[in-house]
């Protein structure tokens, strides 16, 4: 079915089902990591952005954090740098940690604010440098400028919150000595959301959520209490990649965020479809008892 196929009816019964979904996000504060094939695919940016200004539209305060690794591998294949990874990390040296913020909190960072003012929102863009936002220290000194969260100072969000703008974070953070680190997007967006005692936090990855088999997309797992995380690690349920960015996710519910939600990025309107309809279509993390 396409929306040309739907009737007056249809259309009515689904914003009625919103409604309150609208309401209880209404004047709340979400989250939202923006990465994946949803920030490099252009049909699917345009989808996250439109939908991020409906929700501010619709009363909804909305902080989009976002990242940039393909962009930044980009940016440093065309100066002759090769990309090197160390336990999924890139390891970032004094041009590299330059790179990296010029391609974070100038290109992807801008062109995001530009994006959604088109789609008739109003943002201002943000790196964890601004305010010192994000304080930071060298994580490991093999990976470089990569820096561990010492200090997420939430001033500058609440500042652009209450302007009625929508803050695009990238995540780049510094120390006293005025050293820039390259931050995880994902450890970036769970501090900055438990920072701000968010609502709800948004992550959107390349995958439908966590599945309990990941060759069987029917498994998926649609509710995990954070205190189930380690022993959903330890089965194999959670490997590889996923497992830094599910430990986020429970750092935000231990932080104090409500609920964590990891959503498939690919998939259009994403985001709405997790906020305002009963059945969603990802993993959400509770609290629990």
């Amino acid at each position: 079915m396409t929306p040309y196929d739907l009737t007056n009816a249809d259309r009515a019964k689904i914003l009625v089902e919103a409604l309150p979904y609208i309401r209880k996000y209404t004047n709340k504060v979400v989250v939202v990591k923006y990465g994946g094939n949803a920030m490099t695919s252009g049909g699917l940016k345009a989808d996250v952005m439109g939908d991020v200004v409906l929700l501010t539209l619709v009363g909804v305060k909305v902080v989009l954090v976002h990242g940039g690794g393909p962009e930044i591998t980009e940016m440093l294949g065309r100066t002759g740098k090769k990309s090197e990874f160390v336990d999924g990390l890139r390891v970032t040296d004094r041009e590299t940690v330059d790179i990296v913020q010029m391609v974070l909190a100038g290109k992807v960072n801008k062109d995001l604010v530009n994006l959604l003012e088109t789609k008739g929102g109003r943002a201002i863009g943000l790196s964890g440098i601004d305010g010192r936002m994000i304080s930071a220290r060298m994580k490991d000194p093999r990976l470089g400028y990569v820096g561990e969260i010492t200090r997420v100072n939430p001033a500058p969000v609440w500042d652009m919150l209450d302007r009625g703008y929508i803050p695009v974070i990238s995540t780049v953070g510094c120390d006293e000595e005025g050293n820039s680190y390259n931050i995880n997007a994902d450890t970036a967006a769970a501090m900055i959301a438990g920072a701000i005692k968010a609502e709800a936090f948004f992550t959107l990855t390349d995958i439908r959520g966590i599945l309990r088999d990941r060759d069987d997309p029917g498994s998926l797992i649609r509710t995990v209490r954070a205190d189930e995380t380690e022993s959903l690690i330890e089965s194999g349920v959670i490997s590889g990649g996923m497992i830094p960015k599910i430990r986020s996710c429970t750092d935000a519910i231990n932080a104090g965020v409500k609920r964590v939600f990891v959503i498939d990025g690919r998939i259009p309107h994403a985001i709405l479809i997790e906020m305002l309809t009963d059945e969603g279509i990802g993993t959400m993390f509770t609290k629990g008892e």
